[in-house]
């Protein structure tokens, strides 16, 4: 049987720990109460394990813990905020680098009353900085960008693009998916609402997600329904995070995106970057002198360990397969980021992925190398 090693992790961290494959059934064997919606002791027994991991998440971000609104995945969350500041329509403004779940909420929105920009990620931070700045005017309600792309890597100046929305008093909503649990990252950074996904970087299940906010910026819900909270009121709750969580939560999800949020604790976001960084580096240096392969980074450029590569004469999607065939699980295509292949200039096809995790080692990403250039060879 083919041996399978993943190096897909920027779509979802593949192996979990075993803490959190523990909560997890933890979850089902002890905790199988409604939290919140009766005052029997199972109900109160799970109600205080989901607020546990609330709690443990606040601290990860440094926000309060009625600030931490679980959602289905950071897809969820980016919908909740963007959709939820721009209300009353407006202005926002976006990266040319962006996931889909960032512009196609965006645009969705721009068919109605909102109106929307883009501004281009350059190599020199200050730039990038200057073009978030110069298309602000004066119906601009937000910012949302990436805190890293999912097809390169890059990181984004955030903590200077906050500065430019205090400065304008505009909100700052930032998608983490790509750098939390990688990049330390806080409130108190500047941004007003993180939002982003539980089962990558932070290696909780599949399912689980996050938006926290400093709550100095409104989000009225999207979704109303029961809260377990204010029950003879037809509104819906005003207050966090009941307003933003209706129906019953994913109670095992979320107490395994609890010993997930734990397991990056106490291994610390810089060692857990240092240690994929470095495979990064293994990767690229391995390759430097093939001439059939293109590594698409720029050595102005600061990047989250993730690699995106080409091999000449084959399309992404067919490297990828090859890749597969031979047990190495990579993701091919466009990576649901049209604008950031439009703007690395690898549309329609896309590239080749590469993105370890704490779980991966030397000797597969030596064994990668080697396949890739018996591949080059033989096309």
């Amino acid at each position: 049987m083919l041996t399978l090693v993943n190096f897909d992790n920027a779509a979802t961290t593949f192996p979990k720990p075993y803490s959190v494959k523990n909560s997890v059934d933890t979850a089902f064997t002890k905790f199988g109460g409604n939290p919140g919606r009766s005052g029997h002791i199972l109900s109160l027994n799970t109600a205080k394990a989901v607020y546990s991991t609330r709690e443990a998440c606040a601290d990860f971000f440094g926000a309060e813990p009625e600030n931490v609104v679980f959602t289905l995945n950071c897809t969820h969350a980016l919908n909740l905020a963007i959709k939820g500041i721009m209300s009353d329509g407006g202005h926002i403004i976006t990266s040319d680098l962006e996931h889909n779940s960032v512009i196609r909420p965006i645009y969705a929105l721009s068919k109605k009353d909102c109106a929307y920009s883009l501004a281009h990620v350059e190599a020199d931070d200050n730039k990038t900085v200057s073009n978030f700045e110069e298309l602000i005017n004066s119906n601009t309600k937000a910012i949302v960008c990436t805190l890293a792309s999912n097809v390169t890597g890059q990181i984004l100046p955030i903590k200077k693009i906050a500065e430019v929305c205090h400065k304008h008093n505009i909100c700052f909503i930032l998608d983490g998916a790509q750098g939390c649990g990688i990049l330390p990252l806080k409130l108190s950074d500047g941004v007003n609402i993180i939002c982003t996904a539980g089962h990558k970087g932070l290696y909780g299940p599949s399912g689980t997600g996050l938006l926290i906010t400093d709550g100095n910026f409104s989000i009225p819900s999207l979704i109303e329904g029961g809260t377990g909270s204010s029950s003879l009121e037809l509104d819906q709750p005003d207050f966090l995070p009941d307003s933003l969580e209706s129906g019953t939560v994913n109670t095992m999800g979320i107490l395994g995106l609890g010993a997930g949020v734990k397991f990056v604790s106490d291994n610390t976001v810089q060692k857990i970057f240092a240690h994929e960084d470095k495979l990064c580096r293994q990767f690229i240096s391995g390759l430097s002198n093939v001439p059939n392969v293109i590594i698409y980074r720029n050595p102005s450029c600061k990047y989250v360990p993730i690699v995106s590569f080409n091999i000449k004469g084959l399309i992404a999607n067919e490297t990828a397969q090859i890749l597969s065939d031979n047990g190495f699980c990579l993701r091919g295509g466009l990576h649901c980021s049209g604008l950031a292949h439009k703007s690395l200039g690898t549309a329609p096809d896309g590239t080749v992925r590469f993105a370890p995790s704490i779980f991966n080692n030397e000797i597969q990403t030596n064994s990668l190398i080697l396949l890739i250039k018996k591949i080059c060879q033989k096309y």
